[in-house]
């Protein structure tokens, strides 16, 4: 199990991302069980604007050519509303992927559902799934807990949604952080789930993040695809790559104890620094919960002419098995990271 982290990065200062429950203003989620494919389990989420108000969604999806129904229903409805939604359903269990056309046609019915449930617009509700690959989701299941889940919403049950997103996870995943700033706490929280077929590119695993803060959509967008570049797209665990990756934030509507509108306000690197603070502490929860994993190892490489040409270096050595078995059996073989780093397809002086 390999965390590749290719430079440092600036953290900020004052903020520490703590792993405890947390609230964050202006969202209420709540989560239970529909029997999806597990019994007596929560698997099944609702994370919801209050008053289900319309705000800036940012969202980074798998890069894998068989993206599953529910990525395809999400990228619609956020091009079709302009980026801008209040709810996201989660399923774990089953994935809906590789169903074909009647799986999208579920994953749209399972957003009207909510969205009727709720009195929003289908677009305004974005879906994610997690589990099995091949079966369709059970739209039934989930419209019979659909008013027990739409009226438990509150601020609080961040914890109950991290562990109704997990499959292969052993343990619940969040993470938090905020900051003063103009003598308001700036907060970023989320949840993630993910242990297997975890490499670069984001592969199996699910996040979602929220803040207090109003920000842009284009700007939020830029700020967790360079985050999610940092963080979730810098970690392996067998070097797999699947088909349901989502990365999800919500940003606080006109309510938002600040407003980010052109990126260049003082709360804009504040802002983007916690979600990318909080985007790494959950990558490294993924790694460090990774299948059959015995060991958590960091790799730095220093002097590489671009960033780029480090990080293909160490995404060699961190999916290289010789380097992975060394690493098992506790061997020194400095040897297999030097081959790993040659083969590279990177030019530089040995």
């Amino acid at each position: 199990m390999t965390h590749v982290h290719v430079a440092a990065e600036k953290n900020t200062k004052n903020a520490v991302v703590v792993r405890k429950p947390f609230v964050i203003e202006g969202f209420r989620v709540n989560a239970v069980s529909c029997n999806m494919r597990y019994s007596g389990r929560l698997d099944l989420a609702l994370i919801a604007t209050e008053r289900f108000l319309k705000v800036p969604v940012a969202a980074v999806f798998t890069q894998n050519l068989f993206a599953a129904a529910p990525v395809e229903v999400s990228r619609r409805h956020l091009k079709s509303s302009g980026g801008m939604g209040c709810a996201v359903l989660i399923n774990s269990g089953i994935a809906n992927a590789c169903t074909g056309d009647r799986g999208i046609k579920l994953a749209e019915e399972t957003c009207r559902k909510v969205a009727k449930a709720i009195s929003v617009s289908s677009e305004s509700v974005l879906v994610a799934s997690t589990g099995v690959i091949g079966p369709h989701i059970k739209v039934k299941a989930v419209e019979g807990v659909l008013p027990e889940l739409v009226n438990g919403l509150a601020p609080d049950k961040w914890d109950s949604v991290a562990k109704a997103i997990m499959t292969t996870d052993t343990v619940p995943k969040s993470a938090y952080a905020e900051m003063m700033v103009g003598g308001e706490t700036v907060k970023v929280g989320g949840v993630a789930k993910g242990s297997g077929m975890i490499a670069p590119n984001m592969a199996t695993m699910l996040a979602f993040l929220c803040t207090n803060v109003h920000v842009n959509q284009k700007i939020l967008q830029e700020m967790l695809a360079k985050a999610v570049d940092e963080s979730f797209n810098r970690i392996t665990v067998d070097g797999d790559t699947s088909t349901n990756d989502t990365v999800m934030m919500f940003a606080a509507g006109p309510d938002g104890v600040a407003k980010i509108l052109t990126g260049r306000e003082p709360e804009a690197e504040v802002i983007y620094e916690l979600i990318c603070n909080v985007c790494q502490d959950l990558a490294c929860q993924i790694v460090e919960d990774g299948e059959g994993a015995t060991k958590f190892v960091e790799i730095t490489v220093t002097g590489a002419a671009s960033k780029e040409d480090a990080r293909r270096i160490a995404k060699c050595i961190a999916e290289s098995p010789l380097v992975k078995t060394a690493f098992y059996g506790g061997d020194a073989n400095w040897g297999r990271i030097v081959a790993a780093a040659g083969r590279a397809g990177v030019r530089f002086d040995p």
